[in-house]
């Protein structure tokens, strides 16, 4: 069974593997395996399920919403997003105004068919709404019972700093930050790590396998599968290309017999890794098959050696990025409609 970690400075404890549905629901699976895939993670102690507005422009919300209709709401937590452009895309149909976030929280909530989520995430940082427009729209959400909770996704260390005192000032938690962060693409730990920590803000992390990279089944000087993710550009086709390099393959493949050793899968030493890391509360993962999870949750509670880390380190070498930079390239400067 699944364990769980405390989100952020809160009371607030979510499974520590928890469900995306990012490029599946309403996009690379079928309605009724998406249902079946959600109740084998209910099934194997997921009780937290992370979803977006954005997704399937909006239908991938409707489908976790049926998946967990009839569940005890109060045995699970339920997070989504709001920024991205949906619906017609007219131009307030995006970003963090107080119009967009007023009228998305609504949207989401009718989706998911509950009164409230347990976590509304500003899924990228608004550079063209005031931060305090942003912020006091979120605590009206939160003074209105529609979210307990507020997190943020893929925001600077400077950006988190700022909204955490605002949030403060205004009566109400932030509490999470949800970045890419996996063996490979590190960037978090330079400055948005440390500065989490000194706030209380905890991580949930995205791509922990590197868009499955890290499975190991992507092999140097070898067409990509047939079927796989980085052939489908409905399943994050773009994200991949960055880690189909030979040099970052090469390196992968060394961490097979470090897995074998550890007496783990390559997903599973993937997930526990990032799980090894106390600023992160949960690591994100989907599924397209039920059978997919029965070996992801396997690395809940898995603790790595001291030994076990460096073996990675050593074999990974100059392949992951660590450039802390890039936490300041991925919100664009302009809203995309």
């Amino acid at each position: 069974m699944v364990n769980y970690r405390f989100l952020g400075n809160s009371g607030l404890k979510i499974s520590e593997i928890t469900y995306g549905n990012w490029i599946t629901h309403a996009s690379q699976v079928a309605d009724d395996a998406a249902v079946r895939t959600v109740h084998a993670a209910l099934d194997a102690g997921i009780t937290t399920f992370d979803t977006a507005d954005v997704y399937a422009n909006t239908a991938a919300e409707a489908v976790l919403g049926r998946a967990l209709s009839g569940q005890r709401r109060e045995s699970l937590e339920i997070f989504t997003k709001v920024y991205f452009p949906t619906g017609p895309m007219g131009p307030n149909d995006t970003g963090l105004s107080r119009k967009h976030i007023r009228e998305s929280i609504d949207g989401s909530l009718a989706r998911l068919g509950t009164d409230y989520v347990d976590l509304y995430q500003a899924h990228r940082y608004d550079h063209e709404t005031p931060l305090e427009e942003t912020m006091q729209a979120f605590a009206d959400i939160v003074r209105q019972g529609k979210a307990l909770y507020i997190g943020v996704s893929e925001w600077t260390a400077e950006q988190l700093r700022a909204g955490h005192a605002l949030a403060q000032q205004l009566g109400f938690q932030l509490i999470s930050n949800q970045p890419q962060y996996s063996m490979l693409h590190r960037v978090i730990e330079g400055k948005v790590v440390p500065a989490s920590e000194e706030l209380g803000i905890s991580q949930i992390v995205w791509s922990p396998m590197a868009q499955g990279v890290l499975s190991g089944k992507y092999l140097p000087g070898r067409p990509v599968p047939a079927g796989s993710r980085a052939t489908d550009d409905k399943s994050g086709a773009e994200f991949i290309q960055k880690f189909l390099r030979d040099d970052i393959l090469e390196a992968v493949q060394r961490l097979r017999p470090i897995a074998e050793e550890a007496g783990l899968t390559m997903p599973q030493l993937a997930i526990a890794w990032v799980l090894q890391n106390p600023n992160v509360a949960a690591a994100l993962v989907g599924a397209s098959r039920p059978e997919q999870l029965a070996d992801t949750v396997k690395a809940s509670g898995v603790t790595l050696d001291a030994d076990t880390m460096a073996a990675i380190d050593a074999a990974l070498g100059d392949a992951p990025n660590r450039d802390a930079e890039d936490t300041y390239r991925v919100s664009p400067e302009r809203r995309l409609v």
